[in-house]
């Protein structure tokens, strides 16, 4: 059994050359028809013209002029090209021409009765047994009681139809090997991105993410199908590479607490008998323990709150109350370090969120702020409604830091990066990432506008409430 090719430029190919085979003898066979019909048309006009002169002759002359006339004619073309014969209305045969070529063809009493009945013209096609050309045969009265039966060989239009039918033959042959090969040729040629776009899936491995389908220009939908495939393999570089970095980073910040939890462990099996610093080193492996829990919750809430899936209690929330207690709860914490922290908000400025949730989102604004900013330094925070979108809440956190440079500002809210890159500032680096994942939750967003050695402002956009707006 014949196993086909499953390729879709194989069926492409297929359905070509198959559509255009059949276009082809459509059109074949609609000149053929006319070809045919036109053949026919012809040669009954000629059989009539001839009967209109015995007709003329008849009346002129008599019907044995008649007679002497088909005689004539007959010998002239060939009494295997023609033949003739004249009878009454009855059907009786009185006259004709040499009848030995042509003795199997009879009378047709229906196409006399039709002329008696006032028809001026029957033809009709005969084929003889035995022979490839077929005749065409004529009625026509042609005086008073005095019909004509003349026929003709189709020798030479049998013979011109063959040589037609050779010739549409060889044609089709050559033309449906030209469209297989014309249909493959397009249909490679069309699929000629995808195989592009296949190749570079198969070379793609997870060292080497690289590779990029060709985009040839010419804004076809394979081009279209490039570029998304391009566009789809960058995010998925940029995703691979984060969980890399993610990764690195969660290394290193658990390497050092997971370390020293080790090292008071086995200090504590040493036996060590001083019940003070047995107190100590547990109080020290908690600290180390909490952090490690904290860090962790704190992925698992990212997570949750990434995937919809975190137990939110949505309701209504002043966000200048939210405000106001994070600056309270912070002010000890900025004096302590020498810093200014200055607060201007509206009374009320109401969102639709988790009261929990913004409070978290704010603390850890106002602690990166607080963390970043050497002494003597000026953290101002403001809360108000966006006079260019007034269905927009924004709380921007201003400090007088060192900024961010332009490169790691993309880089800010990712999990576990730290503009410090030698961990000597404290922090586990998932603050601003659990607060964008809090902010976009609420259909918010934070911005971050920094200038290097000139500090840095952080905006907290989100929707204002709807029954706020309403009053």
């Amino acid at each position: 059994m014949i196993k086909l090719p499953r390729t879709l430029s194989f069926r492409l190919t297929l359905w070509y050359g198959i559509i255009f085979s059949l276009s082809s003898c459509m059109a074949f066979f609609f000149f053929y028809v006319l070809i045919a019909t036109n053949l026919k048309h012809r040669l009954d006009s000629r059989l009539s013209e001839k009967i209109s002169e015995f007709e003329a002759i008849y009346n002129l002359q008599g019907v044995e002029e008649v007679k002497a006339a088909a005689l004539i004619e007959s010998q002239a073309a060939g009494e295997k090209k023609i033949f003739f014969r004249l009878l009454y209305a009855s059907g009786v045969a009185f006259s004709s021409s040499n009848m030995s070529y042509w003795q199997e063809i009879g009378l047709n009493r229906n196409a006399v009765g039709q002329l008696v009945e006032g028809r001026s013209r029957v033809y009709e096609t005969l084929t003889i047994s035995g022979r490839p050309d077929r005749v065409r045969i004529a009625y026509g009265i042609i005086g008073r009681g005095v019909v004509v039966q003349l026929g003709y060989s189709m020798e030479n239009d049998t013979a011109f139809i063959a040589i037609f039918k050779k010739i549409f033959l060889i044609t089709m042959s050559g033309l449906i090997l030209t469209a297989v090969l014309v249909g493959w040729f397009m249909a490679r040629r069309a699929l000629s991105g995808v195989e592009a776009v296949t190749r570079t899936a198969r070379q793609i491995s997870e060292s080497d993410l690289g590779r990029r389908v060709p985009v040839m220009a010419r804004h076809e939908e394979i081009d279209r199908l490039a570029v998304t495939f391009n566009q789809m393999l960058d995010r998925i570089e940029k995703l691979i590479a984060g969980m890399r970095e993610m990764g690195d980073n969660i290394a290193h910040d658990l390497k050092s607490p997971v370390a020293r939890i080790r090292g008071m462990a086995e200090i504590s099996l040493s036996g060590a008998s001083n019940g003070g610093d047995d107190l100590t080193l547990a109080g020290s492996t908690i600290e180390e323990c909490d952090r490690l829990l904290d860090m962790i919750n704190t992925m698992l809430m990212i997570s949750k709150t990434d995937a919809g899936v975190g137990d939110a209690a949505m309701g209504p929330v002043n966000m200048a109350d939210v405000v106001r207690g994070a600056v309270a709860l912070f002010a000890p914490l900025a004096e302590d370090k020498g810093l200014s922290l200055t607060c201007e908000t509206a009374d009320t400025l109401m969102v639709e969120g988790d009261l929990k949730m913004l409070q978290r989102a704010m603390a850890n604004l106002v602690d990166n702020a607080i963390k970043y900013t050497p002494a003597p330094g000026n953290i101002d925070i403001r809360a108000f409604r966006d006079m260019k979108d007034i269905e927009r809440i924004n709380v921007s956190i201003k400090d007088s830091g060192a900024g961010i440079d332009t490169e790691e500002q993309l880089k800010i809210f990712n999990r576990f990066f730290r503009c410090d890159q030698s961990r000597a500032t404290g922090g586990s680096g998932l603050g601003l990432s659990l607060a964008r994942t809090i902010a976009r939750a609420h259909g918010g967003e934070i911005d971050v506008e920094s200038t290097p050695g000139k500090g840095s402002v952080f905006t907290l956009c989100l929707p204002s409430a709807a029954d706020q707006l309403r009053t």
